[in-house]
């Protein structure tokens, strides 16, 4: 037999406590009616006076409901006996998050960059997610498999964390490459719903990423995009080990960073999914969540358990049969001739 609660919670909370509390208010009882006798009269003369009362036959009661608690601290413990095997199921939906960690990520028109941004949208979705896997890509001038796809959302999330510009040393945003390899890492299981969610500010150098939207469609990935910047523009901060100040063009010209959102919105459009500019209140996580409970749901994951059987019935049994007992005792002897 085994407690669904700790060894160390049922002994003293479940247990002692509350038979301690019990026993107290029993012997306090008992004594103010001693007291009371005392009051009314000598213990000889309530004797005489009251000669079936029985202090012995109210102990015995007061033992009883002492008892029945302690049943009642049993039963709260969920005394289990036995087993019985199932197989618990997790289902959800196949999410890859693409991050873009391109230079232009670096600029400050949302704090403290549109890369860190990304970032927290991304790890605020992994927090909205119930038993969806999870992947993450990254991207500049090319993309590969940060995180697999997964259940640990915990791994997925340092990896998340982890995440710097500069990690890829291609130049450039290559954002048909990132939805391509996106694409791949979701084809594997057709039994299930997959999203790609990309976050960027849009800029994409010299690639298509309508087709690759289109693609992904055909292979059953919706496609969601979450901008990030400003349409006005901004310039783009210049790493103080590369010289600091501002990127330039190769006329001198500060190079201005904007948010691309007629891409974007296209993208998602030939993606099967919607697009989103990133917002302080990150509502469009919200949006996406309420989108990823309606899709199709598949198996993920089937695990077999053993399940304790619950014998709480037995103790609450004994509770009820010491109270019933407590209740129909009387607190006299029966007088001779009655």
């Amino acid at each position: 037999m085994r407690f669904a609660v700790s060894t160390e919670t049922l002994l003293i909370w479940f247990l002692l406590v509350p038979t301690l509390g019990a026993a107290i208010i029993a012997w306090v009882a008992q004594r103010r009616r001693a007291r009371g006798e005392r009051a009314f009269a000598e213990s000889a003369l309530f004797a005489r006076l009251a000669p079936a009362a029985s202090r012995t036959l109210v102990g015995v009661g007061f033992a009883l409901l002492v008892l029945a608690v302690l049943a009642l601290g049993v039963a709260a413990g969920r005394p289990q006996i036995g087993t019985r095997v199932g197989v618990a199921k997790r289902r959800g939906v196949d999410l890859m998050l693409a991050l873009d960690v391109s230079s232009s990520m670096w600029a400050r028109d949302l704090y403290p960059n549109r890369l860190e941004k990304a970032r927290r949208e991304a790890l605020s979705l992994v927090g909205l997610l119930s038993g969806d896997r999870v992947g993450v890509i990254i991207f500049a001038g090319s993309a590969f498999t940060q995180c697999p796809l997964t259940l640990d959302y915990g791994a997925a999330s340092m990896l998340l964390s982890a995440v710097e510009p500069g990690v890829i040393s291609t130049p450039g945003t290559d954002l048909a490459e990132a939805i391509r390899e996106a694409t791949r890492a979701l084809s594997s299981r057709p039994d299930r719903s997959k999203v790609l969610v990309v976050f960027t500010d849009g800029e994409n150098h010299d690639t298509d990423p309508v087709a690759a939207a289109r693609e992904a469609a055909a292979a059953g990935v919706r496609v969601y995009a979450i901008g990030l910047g400003s349409i006005s523009g901004e310039p783009i901060p210049v790493p103080p080990d590369e010289g600091g100040g501002y990127k330039r063009d190769r006329s001198g010209q500060i190079v201005m960073s904007r948010l691309d959102e007629a891409t974007l919105m296209d993208v998602a459009s030939a993606g099967g999914g919607r697009y989103f500019r990133a917002t302080d209140g990150e509502r469009e996580l919200a949006a996406i969540a309420e989108d990823l409970s309606k899709m199709e749901q598949g198996d993920l994951e089937s695990t077999m358990l053993a399940y304790y059987e619950e014998r709480f019935q037995i103790p609450l049994a004994i509770a009820i049969v010491f109270v019933s007992l407590a209740s129909f005792l009387p607190a006299r002897r029966k007088a001779r001739g009655e």
